[in-house]
């Protein structure tokens, strides 16, 4: 198979057409080598999802801070919560922690 039949092939004209083998080069550039490429818009994109994801945490955390906040102005919640959390007391209280064996680590297990 010489080059004088490779010619005649309808396929070798199309390839060999200087349009195509332009848009070729240029959509191999876009794809692949351009600042501006498809493989850096899929980057993107999966930052952007990975961030609207974290965005919806964050207002649901912020909601739910806003609801603790909301029970905090009143005074008896005040005090529920720092008995519970931070284990104040009054004068001349006093206060026991019960643990239960499942919340307590045995040494052999460490």
């Amino acid at each position: 198979m010489g080059l004088k039949s490779l010619r005649k092939k309808r396929w070798f004209g199309i390839v060999t057409n200087i349009y195509v083998l332009v848009l070729t080069v240029f959509v191999i550039w876009m794809f692949f080598f351009d600042t501006n490429s498809l493989l850096i818009h899929m980057e993107l994109k999966k930052e952007i999802n990975k961030l609207e994801r974290q965005k919806e945490f964050l207002k649901d955390e912020i909601s739910k801070d806003k609801k603790v906040l909301d029970n905090l102005s009143d005074k008896k919640e005040l005090e529920k919560f720092a008995r519970e959390k931070y284990y104040l007391k009054k004068k001349n209280e006093e206060i026991y922690l019960i643990e239960y064996e499942d919340s307590i680590k045995n040494k052999n297990d460490e």
